[in-house]
């Protein structure tokens, strides 16, 4: 007997809610119970890490693990790592000297609500915290310190905070698609990524594995950002949970500035159909990431 439609999507549903239970109750027990850290900080954490999100990143390094054939519980740390630097990045991107946001995932930015000196200290506290989990909780330990490397690597001056300071400085001067999509590789597609690494990683992909998993990652990088921007240029602000339009009035170089809306909905389409193919070796194994790059594709926040 054939699932109908509507059938296989309640599952689909289903699987996707379950996954993130996991995900949530694992970063719930990331926020730090010791004594030794002060309230205002755990609350500041707490706030950012905690708050209503896509949770697109640990679902990657799961659902990568999975279409390696490793399992969901081995690689819950990794995907608490990278949501941790990514929760980093959001509070740090949201401060007045970058980007200076006041609402992030549907409620005060972490310096809106605590000020701009705890902000900073509760990212540079959960910076520190994803490597201690990568280090003390991936097994075995070489697969840690593989996990380590690749994730400080692409969290570094090459990759995130250098795609940051490209960013800042793109605002200042006029450039082009070869710089916007220089920009985003490093800020945005590089840490999707390695999500996907770290969770081939742990599943002891074999380089064939992990090389389709890239493959795939760097399409789906190039078109979240490229979703992104279509969001800010039309979304509605109560739907995404922050601002919209503020690249634009940030004179930031965006894709639908420089392509148009039509455009820039033709390039993220071709992105996504490309990163599917790229799973083709994988076999049933990587549909839940099939299924992902076109949630990726079809999101409105």
């Amino acid at each position: 007997m054939t699932a109908t439609p509507s059938l296989v999507s309640q599952l689909e549903d289903h699987v996707a809610a379950e996954l993130d239970q996991r995900i949530q109750a694992a970063l719930e027990a990331c926020v730090p119970q010791d004594v030794d850290c002060p309230d205002r900080l755990r609350d500041a954490i707490a706030h950012s890490l905690l708050a209503p999100g896509k949770r697109l990143r640990p679902r990657l390094v799961l659902m990568a693990c999975q279409a390696c054939g490793g399992s969901i519980e081995a690689a819950l740390p990794a995907a608490c790592a990278v949501e941790l630097v990514h929760t980093y990045s959001l509070i740090h991107d949201d401060l007045p000297a970058m980007d200076d946001d006041d609402l992030r995932r549907g409620r005060p930015s972490c310096h809106a609500a605590f000020g701009e000196a705890t902000a900073i200290l509760a990212g540079d506290a959960l910076l520190a915290m994803a490597f201690e989990l990568l280090a003390t909780q991936i097994q075995p330990a070489e697969a840690g310190l593989s996990c380590c490397a690749a994730l400080a690597r692409t969290a570094g001056p090459t990759g995130l905070v250098g795609g940051q300071q490209a960013d800042l400085e793109a605002e200042q001067t006029p450039g082009g698609l070869a710089e916007l999509e220089a920009i985003h590789r490093r800020k945005t597609g590089e840490m999707l990524r390695v999500c996907l690494r770290l969770g081939g990683l742990v599943a002891a992909a074999s380089p064939a594995q992990l090389a389709s998993l890239d493959a795939y990652g760097r399409p789906l990088g190039l078109a979240f950002q490229i979703v992104d921007d279509l969001l800010d240029w039309q979304g509605q602000a109560h739907v995404l949970g922050k601002k919209t339009q503020k690249d634009a009035e940030r004179g930031k170089l965006t894709f639908p500035s420089l392509l148009g809306v039509d455009e820039s909905q033709r390039r993220a389409q071709e992105l996504i159909a490309t990163a599917q193919r790229a799973l083709e070796p994988l076999g049933p194994a990587a549909t839940s990431l099939r299924q992902l790059a076109q949630f990726v594709l079809d999101r409105n926040r």
